[in-house]
């Protein structure tokens, strides 16, 4: 019986929620480190409240927000082309999209999608604007609250990655929950993203392996295609990280966790799709630059202030040599990030209006060190909350993993054969 069940989500009509006062109209630039990935991000977060209604609980949401955009105004806006033909934001004050839903049953369906992953479920709980056939056709922040027959609710958003990463993206919502709460903003936000724009006559000044096109000799995008991608999470406590790193120490004298996680996981990937020894593979990550540039980001800079930066080698020198080899490679690539590095990409971007191809690529991102789980408008912390789904097949999430933020989760998804091929690497 239980598994002829469905899970519907019945959406009302869709509002828009503009600021609550008058602000700046017109275009707003965006950086080139915000041209780079334009996808949306979705999350979700689930809410219990014991003193108050999921009614009023939705017109604080609303509320908070309206008055939270008169900061954060370019939210408002939608995104457009700018006359240099790159992505902007038309600051038109027309208002977030926000939408109340209601579930056909208890959180505990929810809670069994998430422990198996199956997104077709989670996609339900963020609204799709319908007919959108581009990113300039959704507006830079969604918002869905889905009602659950057990008295809580799912607030579920899409946020434009051309408008935030991570860390801005955390700032918008900590600022959001201190409006609903009635705070001041405790670290307003520095909208003015001039301040990264390429350099004059732009000076390209080192390699951008993120760029280059590699070819698929290994059929990977025909076992993608034949096959069911299959999502699963794996979680590395403290004790697991640091067998990791004591594994990738051979050759190097000292690595980061992340450093250890990425050459494993990169390594453990080229085994699991089976790739050919001479297939060309590139590794990208996002690295945090804000502390990097010189002089540093302003505090609450409101864009994107990571840039991606990629390694390519062969699966052979990966899979065929020891753990510590990959890692290297992945310590020299953090290490070239640096001022001048991260310019020049920026001024790579200027001359050739290119984004990082993807065939046989790894992207890491990771959000271990955001506190999503941590939310907080005035009626406690989310019960749980996470992703929805992946922005693309060859991404890599880190999640924190427990309170401690100490673990991390790591979220993925492979085709099936080589799921189960991944899943005997992790056992380490």
């Amino acid at each position: 019986m239980a598994e002829s069940f469905e899970f519907v989500v019945t959406r009302k009509d869709h509002v828009l929620v503009p600021p609550v006062s008058k602000t700046p109209k017109g275009l707003h630039y965006l950086s080139n480190l915000d041209q780079n990935i334009a996808i949306i991000v979705k999350t979700l977060y689930y809410f219990k409240s014991e003193s108050r209604s999921n009614e009023e609980s939705y017109n604080v949401i609303k509320k908070s927000l309206s008055e939270v955009l008169v900061h954060y105004y370019p939210v408002a806006g939608r995104l457009t082309i700018s006359p240099e033909g790159k992505i902007a934001v038309n600051c038109t004050g027309e208002g977030v999209v926000v939408v109340e839903a209601e579930a056909n049953c208890g959180i505990e369906k929810v809670k069994e999608a998430i422990s198996v992953n199956r997104m077709e479920t989670l996609d339900q709980l963020v609204y799709d604007i319908p007919g959108a056939r581009n990113i300039l056709e959704i507006p830079p922040v969604v918002v869905q609250v889905t009602n659950f027959k057990c008295g809580g609710f799912v607030l579920g958003l899409g946020m434009s990655h051309n408008m935030f990463d991570g860390v801005a993206a955390m700032e918008f919502l900590n600022s959001w929950c201190e409006t609903a709460r009635g705070l001041p903003l405790s670290l307003p936000p520095f909208l003015d993203r001039t301040i990264l724009r390429p350099r004059n006559p732009p000076k390209i000044e080192f390699p951008h392996n993120e760029f280059d096109e590699i070819e698929d000799i290994s059929g990977t995008e025909k076992l993608y295609n034949e096959e069911k991608l299959v999502y699963k999470s794996f979680l590395f406590e403290p004790e697991k990280l640091e067998k990791l790193k004591t594994m990738a120490i051979e050759e190097n004298n000292k690595v980061t966790t992340f450093q250890a996680l990425t050459g494993f996981l990169w390594r453990s990937r080229c085994k699991a799709l089976r790739f050919e020894p001479d297939q060309q593979v590139k590794l990208l990550f996002a690295a945090d630059g804000r502390s990097r540039f010189v002089p540093r980001l302003p505090e609450g800079y409101s864009g994107n202030g990571i840039v991606l930066t990629g390694l390519v080698t062969s699966s052979g020198e990966l899979v065929d040599n020891p753990l510590s080899r990959s890692v290297g490679l992945v310590k020299n690539m953090v290490q070239l990030v640096t001022d001048g590095f991260m310019r020049s990409a920026m001024d790579y971007f200027e001359v050739n209006r290119t984004r990082p191809s993807l065939t046989a690529t790894l992207l890491i991102t990771s959000w271990s060190k955001l506190t999503l789980h941590k939310l907080d408008f005035g009626w406690g912390e989310p019960i749980f909350s996470g992703p929805i789904g992946l922005p693309g097949k060859e991404v890599i999430l880190f999640l924190p993993g427990g309170d401690d933020m100490k673990s991390i989760n790591v979220f993925l998804g492979l085709p099936a054969s080589a799921m189960e091929v991944f899943e005997k690497l992790m056992k380490i």
